[in-house]
């Protein structure tokens, strides 16, 4: 379905409606045509701005060939998440789109689509909960061997996706860094920096108006930037799964975009790992990604290019914790004193000319 047009099958504004065989019928038989569903049972129920549905369907004849019947809902049903539904549009048309052609890890999606006259959105991915997988956060254990296999995974984006003229002018996946500058910066930066929860934050980088300043700067750059990828934007380890094979895997694609390479790296090895980890590990980590990056077709920068451009991904992983305020605070805590000691270690602000 293209990005460009209404959905194929009307989205409902309501949780139940979803849930209903009659209508999951005929999302399902896009892909699965004849699909008779005759009984939906509801599962747990997450509802912040989106909500995430769990479900389980049962089907005249079983369930389709490469079907799963163990699947969860999201889109934007309540009175707070509707008004926020453009919020999903990225990530729901990277599951239409793209995900399947990126070859990345990530839940399989079984619908997704946008009605680009309202901006609603709703996509059905495989429970991968009930396939045995594990929701990681900010507070996980995870090793450099697993941020290995997960730079796997973002060189796999990478390269499918390197400068391709097919992707330059999809709306969805404009570049917008700028756009975090706008509704929260120096108000919510100052507070977390003021508070236990920017105390991790070295010194030399517990600075608010220089990181916005600095993230101005970095915004600017990376809207030209060339050559770009689409870019997962977001990718601390809270956005990551280990699937039932213990397999690092990616999700929440809103911050999903076109972008340098640098955005994401920086950013995930940064994020993912202890401070301790990170200086041990990142030289490493780096020239893994690069190799894969190379074994991709694509023409990856030179090592001293490389080790200066991931400072940039640090800064814009720095800049988004730095502005968060809704999430569980130990969690907020432990990514500022990651990002911000990095960003220290990387002198971030020099490297933007802040």
């Amino acid at each position: 379905m293209s990005s460009e047009s209404a959905s194929v099958v009307a989205l409902p504004d309501e949780l139940h409606e979803v849930l209903s065989p009659g209508w999951l019928n005929k999302a399902l038989a896009i892909r699965y045509p004849g699909i008779e569903i005759v009984e939906v049972t509801p599962g747990p129920v997450v509802s912040r701005v989106s909500t995430n549905a769990r479900f389980r369907i049962d089907c005249t004849g079983g369930v389709p060939k490469g079907l799963s019947p163990h699947l969860c809902a999201k889109g934007y049903f309540s009175e707070i998440g509707r008004p926020a539904s453009p919020a999903g549009v990225p990530e729901t048309s990277f599951y239409r789109d793209l995900a399947d052609r990126a070859g990345i890890r990530t839940l399989r999606s079984v619908f997704a689509d946008v009605d680009t006259r309202t901006d609603a959105n709703i996509v059905i991915t495989e429970d991968v909960v009930a396939e045995g997988g594990v929701f990681l956060d900010g507070l996980s254990d995870y090793t450099p061997d697993q941020a290995a296999d997960s730079l796997d995974q973002l060189a796999t984006l990478h390269a499918a996706t390197w400068a391709d003229p097919s992707l330059a002018d999809v709306g969805w996946l404009r570049s917008r860094l700028d756009s975090y500058l706008r509704g929260r910066g120096l108000p919510e930066i100052s507070a977390n920096f003021a508070c236990w929860i920017g105390a991790g934050v070295p010194d030399e980088t517990r600075d608010a108006e220089r990181l916005v300043a600095a993230y101005r700067r970095l915004a600017a750059e990376t809207a030209a930037a060339s050559p770009w990828a689409v870019i997962h934007g977001d990718p601390h380890i809270g956005n990551l799964f280990l699937d039932g094979a213990g397999r690092p895997s990616f999700l929440d694609w809103q911050l999903v975009q076109r972008g340098p390479w640098y955005i994401d790296v920086g950013y995930h090895i940064a994020s993912a790992l202890t401070v301790a980890d990170r200086r041990r590990s990142e030289r490493d980590l780096l020239s893994h990604y690069l190799d894969r990056l190379r074994a991709g077709g694509v023409q990856a920068p030179e090592w001293d290019e490389a080790w200066r451009a991931i400072g940039r991904g640090i800064l814009h992983g720095f800049y988004l914790w730095g502005i968060t305020v809704k999430v569980d605070p130990p969690i907020t805590a432990a990514l500022l004193e990651r990002l911000g000691t990095a960003a220290a270690d990387h002198d971030v602000f020099a490297a933007v000319g802040a």
